[in-house]
C-alpha cells in the first residue's frame, strides 16, 4: 500500500508544473495572434512615434546641443532612443488593454474559474505584452542608419537586451493598472497622467545635466531614465552617459521583478467581476 500510495503521489509534480508553463504559454500565444491580427495598432505603435520623431527631429534640427560626440550634432541622432523607449512604452503599455477587454467578453472570468495559478495568468500576459514590445523596439533599429548608427551584433544584443527589460517591467506595470479597471477610459486617464510624464522626464526629449535641480532628482529616481541612457551608450559608444551600463541594467532587472511582483498582488487581491 505504501508503495502504491507513492506511485499515485509522484505525478501530481508534473501537473504543477504544467499549471504553469501549459496555461502562460497559451495566454502568450494568444496576445501575439491577437496583436496581428489587427494591422491597425501594428501600424499605430510604430508609426505614430516614428512621425513625431521625424517632426520634432527635423524642428529642432542642429539647434540642440546636449554636449560634443556623436549623436549630438542632430536632434534626430539625441531623441532616437528615447523615441525607441516610446514605441516600447506604447506596446508595452497599450497591449494591456487586452486586460479589460477580456473582461468584457468574460474570457478573463473564465481562465480565473479554470484550474490555473493566477502565476501563470500573469505570466502569460506579461510575456505576450512584452514580446510584442521588444519586437516592436527592436524593428526601429531599421532606422537607426537615419540617427547616424551603426550597429555591431554585440551592440545588437545588448540593445535587445535592454529593450526586454523595459518591455518586461512596462508590461507588468500596464497589467498592474488595467488589472482592476473596468473601462478602457479610466485606463487612457491613467497613461495620460502618469506614463507618458514618466516618459518626457527619462532623458528621452532634454539630457539630465542641464535640467533643474528638482528635475534631475525625478529623473534619477525615474528607472526609464536608466533605460534611455542605457540604449544611448550602446547606439554611441562616443557618448559619455550618467550611469555605467552596468548600472542601468541591474536597476532595470530590480524595477523588472518589482513590477512583476506588484502585478502578482494586484492579480491576488482583486476578484474580477463579470461583465454587466
Amino acid at each position: 500500500m505504501a508503495t502504491q500510495a507513492a506511485t499515485l503521489a509522484r505525478p501530481s509534480i508534473a501537473p504543477a508544473s504544467a499549471g504553469v508553463m501549459l496555461p502562460s504559454f497559451t495566454l502568450w500565444w494568444r496576445e501575439i495572434v491577437r496583436f496581428y491580427r489587427q494591422p491597425g495598432r501594428v501600424v499605430g505603435v510604430l508609426a505614430s512615434p516614428l512621425v513625431f520623431w521625424a517632426v520634432l527631429g527635423s524642428g529642432f534640427g542642429t539647434s540642440f546641443r546636449s554636449g560634443g560626440g556623436a549623436g549630438q550634432q542632430h536632434y534626430l541622432d539625441y531623441s532616437y532612443p528615447g523615441i525607441l523607449i516610446l514605441i516600447v512604452l506604447f506596446t508595452s503599455i497599450f497591449t494591456m488593454m487586452s486586460v479589460i477587454e477580456d473582461r468584457k467578453e468574460g474570457f478573463l472570468l473564465s481562465v480565473l474559474v479554470a484550474p490555473v495559478p493566477r502565476t501563470a495568468i500573469v505570466l502569460g500576459k506579461v510575456l505576450g505584452g512584452t514580446t510584442l514590445a521588444a519586437v516592436q523596439g527592436m524593428i526601429f533599429l531599421v532606422f537607426a542608419p537615419f540617427a547616424a548608427i551603426h550597429l555591431s551584433v554585440v551592440q545588437v544584443l545588448l540593445v535587445g537586451v535592454i529593450v526586454f527589460l523595459v518591455s518586461f517591467s512596462l508590461t507588468a506595470l500596464g497589467f498592474a493598472i488595467a488589472w482592476p479597471m473596468d473601462s478602457s477610459q479610466a485606463f487612457h486617464g491613467i497613461v495620460n497622467l502618469f506614463l507618458i510624464p514618466l516618459w518626457l522626464l527619462s532623458g528621452a526629449l532634454f539630457p539630465l545635466a542641464g535640467a533643474s535641480g528638482w528635475i534631475r532628482v525625478i529623473m534619477h529616481l525615474n528607472p526609464l531614465t536608466y533605460g534611455v541612457e542605457a540604449l544611448r551608450g550602446l547606439l554611441y559608444p562616443g557618448v559619455e552617459t550618467t550611469f555605467p551600463l552596468t548600472s542601468a541594467i541591474a536597476t532595470l532587472v530590480l524595477f523588472s521583478l518589482v513590477m512583476f511582483g506588484f502585478a502578482l498582488l494586484m492579480a491576488n487581491r482583486r476578484t474580477t467581476k463579470p461583465a454587466a
